[in-house]
């Protein structure tokens, strides 16, 4: 363009130097129609917008958006006409060089399973203290800060325990709440209904609870592959969880079962942990197969990639989310990672030679947000018979909350009381005419009875002579049976297509706590209960 309209024929027919747009500029009339600002060109001319707008046309600007990116703000962003504002969520202070909104209070800290025992490490002083030990297999975990209690599922013993922190090392205080599961891979709690959500891998189910596991009831027991982990929004009233079935998805439902749908069908293989960061209204998930981090809104929309890499992401298991960092746990590595949660950037190794580490959790008390518990203002357990449960909040007209009824039992007209399922219908009898059977006797009633003497008796003597033949048989195959069921309960337990949940054998299961690997990050050696009561109290 540099040699248009300067006034030299670089053109035998002078078409770089036309007369009627060379020397001519548009923006002196009218700002050449542009609403912001007017740039003359060599030819022609281009309108512009000022910083916070854009072209909206090739004339008008209007303002952008910028809070529909997730990361512009750590917590709220406000939109301005030409600019945005960033501010924090009570409890939080905006640091002033960062801008990352900082909780204020108590050191937080990461709680997270290794199957044999529980552990904590302090985020800040990096304090790392036992707090539960000898498990059998522990892989899920969850918490009611409000309360210190922390609940776990153990698939050695098939139960779902519970334990206040500030009495954990008392004998005896380990509560088992759940004693009837299979293998509960995923629990979530619901801190404000106070409810136990968990996911059975085994029975391909998904249930609730009360905390001291008295009422019980199965909210989903078709349509599931692989059900892993779990997470709860009491606050909204949705339930949310993973399936790394065929085809591997992420749903999600209202907590009292209704309203189903899914959330994540696509580009999604092993979504083993997901998590909820309610601050930012996003929902987080590790892929253990594609080796990636990813979130999208609670709609399932605005899906972002945040990290992907077979370094950092060899076979992850769970994660979590605080402030303006996700942390998971790997089990390949055997480590727990941090990252910043917006872009992925600032991958740090925050503990190594863990061996198996599995689920992982944020112990602080900004991370259960406060909210009204609509069952008990309306009166006790809602008025409900059995259980009542938060409903999802779709919009203004949704119900608060729904009362349920457990297996063998359905909502009587009052949709509070339980009454019994009705009978089945009696099965179809043959029809009848007058009180009569219309059944007509064989027409062979009439042959010779000698003939059918006969007959029996050589079937009884064919009978007694393969009677023991048959017993013999079955013996054989009970045998079988019985020594193939010794085999396969010496057996290890392990789905490799994704090996991460049902590792249950004593010699699986030895953990060497002494052992050193690649200098990376802080590596812990043996160690012992250590007091933490004025850092989780």
């Amino acid at each position: 363009m540099n040699k248009v309209c300067n006034k030299a024929r670089d053109c035998p027919d002078w078409s770089d130097e036309p007369i009627k747009e060379c020397s001519v500029n548009e923006c002196l009339m009218n700002n050449g129609g542009c609403s912001h600002i007017c740039k003359d060109m060599v030819i022609g001319f281009e309108c512009d917008c000022s910083p916070g707008l854009q072209l909206l046309d090739h004339k008008t600007c209007g303002d952008i958006n910028e809070c529909v990116n997730p990361g512009i703000c750590s917590q709220i962003c406000i939109n301005l006409k030409g600019g945005y504002k960033c501010e924090c969520h009570n409890g939080y202070q905006m640091d002033p060089t960062t801008g990352v909104c900082k909780a204020v209070g108590k050191e937080p800290c990461l709680i997270f399973t290794n199957r044999r025992d529980i552990r904590r490490l302090g985020l800040e002083r990096k304090e790392y203290t036992q707090i539960v030990e000898q498990q059998r297999n522990t892989v899920a975990l969850d918490a009611d800060f409000n309360q210190q209690t922390i609940f776990w599922a153990d698939l050695g013993h098939k139960a779902i325990y519970s334990t206040m922190l500030d009495r954990r090392g008392d004998v005896g205080t380990h509560i088992k709440v759940i004693d009837n599961v299979q293998t509960p891979v995923g629990i979530a709690v619901d801190w404000i209904y106070k409810n136990l959500y968990w996911s059975d891998l085994s029975t391909k189910s998904i249930s609730v609870s009360n905390y001291n596991g008295t009422k019980q009831k199965v909210l989903f027991s078709r349509g599931l592959k692989e059900p892993a982990s779990i997470a709860v929004d009491p606050l909204s009233g949705f339930l949310y969880w993973s399936d790394w079935g065929e085809p591997a998805k992420i749903e999600k439902s209202g907590m009292n079962g209704a309203d189903r749908q899914v959330l994540v069908a696509n580009d999604i293989q092993w979504p083993n942990g997901i998590t909820l960061d309610l601050i930012k209204g996003r929902l987080y998930w590790v892929d253990s197969k594609l080796h990636m981090l990813c979130s999208v809104d609670l709609n399932g929309d605005n899906r972002k990639k945040i990290l992907q890499s077979s370094e950092y992401l060899a076979h992850p298991f769970a994660l979590t989310v605080f402030e303006d960092r996700v942390f998971w746990t790997d089990g390949e590595n055997e480590a727990i990672y941090g990252a910043n949660k917006f872009s992925g950037s600032d991958v740090v190794t925050l503990a190594s030679n863990l061996n198996d580490p599995q689920d992982i959790i944020v112990y602080h008390e900004l991370i259960q947000l406060s909210g009204t518990n609509w069952c008990s203002e309306k009166g006790q357990n809602g008025g409900c018979g059995f259980m009542c449960l938060p409903a999802p909040q779709i919009n203004k007209h949704s119900p608060k909350y729904t009362c349920v009824c457990p297996e063998g039992q359905e909502l009587a007209s009052d949709g509070l009381r339980c009454r019994p399922d009705p009978p089945p219908p009696p099965p179809k009898g043959p029809s009848q005419d007058d009180g009569k059977a219309l059944v007509k006797p064989p027409p062979e009633a009439h042959v010779n009875t000698s003939i059918q003497l006969n007959s029996t008796a050589r079937g009884s003597a064919a009978a007694w002579a393969i009677l023991p033949v048959l017993l013999l048989a079955m013996a054989a195959a009970g045998g079988y049976l019985m020594w193939r069921n010794w085999q396969l309960k010496n057996q290890k337990s392990m789905n490799f297509d994704n090996p991460v949940y049902l590792k249950t054998t004593e010699e699986d299961l030895n953990i060497d706590i002494t052992r050193h690997g690649a200098n990376v990050g802080h590596t812990y050696p043996a160690i012992s209960i250590v007091s933490t009561e004025d850092d989780l109290s």
